[in-house]
């Protein structure tokens, strides 16, 4: 998975760029996360937790973009989602969900909040 983030020296706002299957992943970093140290702050926590055994899984749901995690895998995806009933589509047709969902290993998403907690105070964790 690779990423790139930068901030518009035009208007100050963040970017974040990932790679192709994991472009929600950039829209959460943005939107979701943001500049919120202590959100980030949960979230590593959570992931700590997870990586001991002390927790099995954990989610936190977000306004458009929500996480999932547990042990092993993350999934980061549109709250749409998650709906219960799935658009049932002829076999020939096929739902692109790659800009609404992904998946990718704990530790790969883990260095990417560090790297995004570096970015965003501007120097290293």
């Amino acid at each position: 998975m690779e990423y790139d983030f930068r901030r518009n020296t035009m208007t100050g706002t963040l970017v974040a760029n990932f790679s192709m299957d994991h472009e929600i992943l950039g829209f959460w970093f943005v939107e979701e996360l943001g500049e919120d140290k202590q959100k980030l702050q949960q979230i590593l926590t959570a992931i700590a937790q997870l990586q001991q055994g002390s927790l099995h899984s954990w989610s936190l749901v977000g306004r458009g973009v929500s996480v999932s995690m547990d042990q092993e895998q993350v999934r980061v995806f549109a709250n749409e989602m998650d709906m219960e009933e799935e658009p049932q589509f002829d076999e020939a047709f096929s739902l692109y969900t790659g800009e609404s969902e992904a998946h990718c290993g704990l530790e790969d998403y883990l260095y990417a909040l560090q790297s995004w907690q570096e970015f965003v105070s501007g120097q290293p964790s």
